[in-house]
């Protein structure tokens, strides 16, 4: 019997471990592994340290050995994270109840939530704020796109206060909004700013301090959809939005001239559609199923992996086209 479980064990760890199932490759799952390792083990001794009154008094080993062993615990949350596989299932692969694999899967998102967002071609460097993207942005002289993008969630019981507050306006669905911002390439620099769904963009723009950003930083130049015009008549030489449709007796020149620059403005601000479509390789933001209270940690640790990814993505350098004098004298 004992050796069917380490079968069924090491069966089930191989497996999970595949990206298909997790979501990563296997030498990013290495790399978070260990960078998970530390931070979590901390984490559980403050709590049995709380949990004593004091620190331990006997020496270490001894004791219950937990069912879950350190690397099941993150794949079993980055199987959950990647697929929102129930956690019952889950507890019927590793054969320990489904209260140790809530346990372990709360635990680990609450770490991976707090990583923050990796940084192209800056090795070790994560964001973790506004504050942190809009240095970052102002320094490196980076463009950032933002967009918003909603989640459908679970409805509220009947008769339960703030209900109204997470009905959209625009799926007429109960949902949750984020804002997402990404550079010239697609590669995600910062996703977060939850909110309900009844708030509209531009309300966000100015309840959760992006719009005090750009005052602090007015070299910082951003890429918006028209559903930023607000910020964008409140900050035109940093937010670009789309121009305006021409009215209906406007020339012919006039309206292709408008066409070219909608064009233009849509080409430079598609790629962070493109970002908010890797997030949504992830079943939970689909659509989420867990508590409402639980979304912004989840997002927050699912973004914080597809940033990993789209950090390793090289920067494309654009050849100038600019005319530069070969000689001064006349041929």
């Amino acid at each position: 019997m004992r050796v069917g479980l380490v079968v069924t064990l090491t069966w089930a760890r191989t497996a999970r471990s595949h990206p298909a199932l997790s979501g990563v490759s296997r030498a990013h799952f290495g790399e978070l592994f260990a960078e998970l390792a530390a931070p979590w083990e901390a984490a559980r001794q403050s709590a049995l340290r709380e949990a004593r009154g004091g620190e331990r008094r006997r020496a270490p080993g001894a004791g219950r050995k937990p069912k879950l062993v350190l690397c099941d615990r993150p794949l079993l949350t980055l199987v959950h994270l990647r697929h929102q596989l129930p956690h019952e299932v889950l507890a019927e692969l590793y054969d320990v109840d489904r209260s140790t694999v809530s346990t372990a899967i709360r635990q680990v998102r609450s770490l991976l939530a707090a990583r923050g967002f990796a940084v192209p071609d800056r090795p070790g460097m994560r964001l973790r704020t506004l504050e942190d993207l809009f240095a970052y942005a102002e320094a490196e002289g980076v463009e950032p796109r933002l967009d918003g993008a909603e989640t459908q969630v679970r409805r509220p019981q009947a008769g339960r206060p703030g209900r109204r507050a997470f009905i959209s306006g625009k799926r007429r669905q109960n949902t949750i909004k984020t804002t997402t911002f990404s550079d010239g390439q697609g590669r995600m620099l910062l996703s977060g700013v939850v909110r309900p769904g009844r708030m509209h963009d531009q309300t966000a723009v100015r309840t959760e301090g992006i719009a005090e950003q750009f005052r602090l930083h007015p070299s910082v130049k951003s890429q918006v959809d028209a559903g930023y015009a607000g910020p964008a008549k409140e900050f035109p030489d940093q937010v670009t939005a789309p121009p305006k449709k021409p009215k209906g007796e406007a020339s012919d020149g006039d309206k292709r001239a408008w066409n070219e620059a909608r064009r233009r403005q849509s080409s430079a601000r598609i790629c962070v559609e493109h970002t908010n479509a890797e997030l949504r390789q992830w079943t939970p933001l689909r659509r989420f199923t867990g508590r409402r209270d639980t979304y912004a940690e989840t997002h927050l640790a699912i973004a914080s992996l597809v940033s990993d990814r789209s950090a390793r993505r090289p920067t494309q350098r654009r050849a100038s086209t600019e005319l530069v004098l070969v000689r001064n004298s006349a041929c």
